[in-house]
């Protein structure tokens, strides 16, 4: 289970805020990729909380409204959008909206912990740990903020674009969103520069 042995020896280092960032929505055709950074209270402790790929939908919904309604709990919430995306490339958009969400908490943190590799050029003093969703607490709250809000977004775009099936597959490349997308072709929220959406248009 993730901790906060990480946190920890960075407070004795002398770093004061260390925030925890993590994104969702990397791989999907559609929609937007969402980061998180959290910074968690010191002595923080959660039985429950994990690695968001680990849990249920349920039990994810729940720990979100914790995590966000608890005020001793800093957070915030970034997006790349499909155009920006579609412009830079899909590894510097998550980049981008992770610098975001670092830069926009109530308190800068003076180092982050981001889930993955290391980002190169971030703006704050900062490492990667693979799989550090399950590592680090800090991490492992971002990661429950950035997939809960996502997929909210696109419970919403479900509506307003309907027949993709959004609110089922969140926008990933699965049978029933590609025979959508055949039927249906690209709509707005598409990642343009993705393959399957490329050929298609292309087909179309």
């Amino acid at each position: 289970m993730p901790d906060l042995k990480r946190e920890s020896t960075l407070q004795n280092a002398g770093f004061q805020v260390i925030a925890g960032i993590d994104e969702a929505g990397r791989g999907p055709l559609a929609g937007p990729v969402s980061a998180a950074a959290v910074v968690l209270p010191e002595g923080f402790a959660h039985e429950l909380l994990d690695d968001s790929k680990k849990l249920t939908e349920k039990r994810r919904e729940k720990l979100y409204e914790e995590l966000t309604g608890r005020e001793d709990v800093l957070w915030s919430l970034s997006y790349a959008e499909p155009e920006e995306i579609d412009a830079i490339n899909i590894l510097k958009a998550t980049h981008a909206a992770m610098a975001r969400a670092a830069q926009s908490l109530k308190k800068l943190p003076d180092y982050c912990l981001i889930d993955g590799l290391p980002v190169p050029a971030f703006p704050i003093q900062s490492e990667g740990i693979v799989k550090g969703d399950g590592k680090s607490l800090s991490i492992a709250a971002a990661s429950i903020i950035a997939k809960v809000s996502r997929d909210r977004r696109m419970v919403e775009y479900a509506e307003k674009y309907p027949g993709y099936g959004f609110e089922r597959h969140k926008g990933y490349g699965t049978k029933q969103h590609l025979e959508a997308l055949r039927k249906l072709g690209p709509c707005p929220i598409h990642r343009r520069s993705f393959a399957p959406v490329s050929q298609l248009e292309l087909d179309i």
